[in-house]
């Protein structure tokens, strides 16, 4: 269903050289404020994980040099936008019933996916079993209509789908990043490790990310200090003074998704595929999302590490999905 579970992780249902400059926190033009300028160089794209066959073969990648948010894009900045436009989110629409032929009426609601953990050990192969598709979730009601954002400004606006971050990017004045400047933003000139800083999880015990600690989904011991999303600027930043690159919520990235393009991808400034293929769901047009969320861990979804690959439909949200802008100039 429009705005329903999605497929932000390959295992969840749909609705070595590198660049040794600094970034540079310029002062802000018009626009440019909360942003980091990133510097023209060349990184080694992808992972030889064989857990992630969609993330090779590693490749090298010459980038130009771009602006980027140093954060995800937060409950209050989404508010003016919505307050400047009155733009409606996919998941506050009623679905389309020619858009999904056979499903009863009653059934086409608005509404967005939701993490529900179930209070006991489930079997892994059945994402459903902690998914929810909500009726009334939205961005400003993470959680149905009971929920809301009061006091959560801080916090990554989520249930937002391709369409409405692309709509968001398009106001601001800025655009959605290529998969390669997400990368690129997220290794600030390492190179490559298990994760985006190093090779440890948590180096001399400290929690660098937000992301799922305890027994997946139904023991989140919250070791992190989150249960669920975290407000943006909770962990530390990269070398590159970028947050929350890997964990708390899923980045939308513009670049189409294919399984097969790191093989035919161009080495300056790669801008994606022209079409989409997903073999799982080869119908489903899909765009390519990164950085994992706060449900990843290393007992499920792993696509948190680096230079992992997520995907979702292009009308698809839940409550662990975000968004990050980037700027040319």
């Amino acid at each position: 269903m429009a705005c329903g579970v999605l497929a932000a992780c390959s295992n969840q249902p749909k609705k070595a050289a590198s660049v040794q400059q600094q970034a540079v926190v310029d002062t802000p033009k018009q626009g440019h404020t909360d942003m980091v300028h990133l510097p023209a160089g060349s990184f080694m794209m992808g992972t030889d994980d064989k857990d992630f066959n969609d993330a090779q073969p590693v490749h090298r990648v010459n980038m130009k040099s771009f602006w980027i948010d140093e954060h995800e894009v937060t409950n209050d900045q989404f508010a003016r936008f919505v307050s400047a436009t009155h733009y409606v989110t996919v998941a506050e629409q009623k679905p389309d019933p020619k858009d999904y032929p056979g499903v009863p009426p009653e059934s086409l609601v608005p509404g967005s996916g939701v993490f529900t953990p179930p209070s006991h050990p489930v079997s892994l192969n059945d994402p459903m079993q902690w998914w929810s598709y909500v009726a009334g979730a939205s961005w400003r009601h993470p959680f149905g209509p009971k929920s809301n954002i009061d006091g959560k400004g801080n916090y990554p606006v989520v249930h937002v789908c391709y369409t409405d971050a692309l709509a968001y990017a398009t106001w601001a004045g800025k655009r959605l990043p290529t998969e390669a400047e997400w990368e690129y933003a997220a290794r600030a000139g390492k190179a490559n490790k298990t994760y985006y800083w190093g090779s440890e999880m948590h180096p001399n015990g400290k929690m660098m990310a937000n992301n799922f600690q305890g027994h997946f989904p139904d023991k989140d011991t919250g070791a992190d200090g989150f249960k669920g999303i975290a407000p943006v600027k909770s962990f530390p930043a990269n070398g590159w003074g970028l947050y929350d690159m890997e964990g708390n919520v899923w980045e939308w990235c513009n670049d189409f998704y294919r399984s097969d393009y790191y093989a035919h991808s161009p080495a300056d400034n790669p801008q994606g595929p022209a079409d989409s293929y997903d073999p799982e769901e080869p119908n489903a047009v899909k765009r390519v999302q990164r950085g994992g969320s706060f449900i990843c861990s290393d007992e499920y979804c792993i696509r948190y590490k680096a230079g992992s690959r997520g995907k979702g439909e292009v009308n698809s949200g839940s409550n662990n999905l975000g968004f990050r802008c980037v700027s040319d100039r």
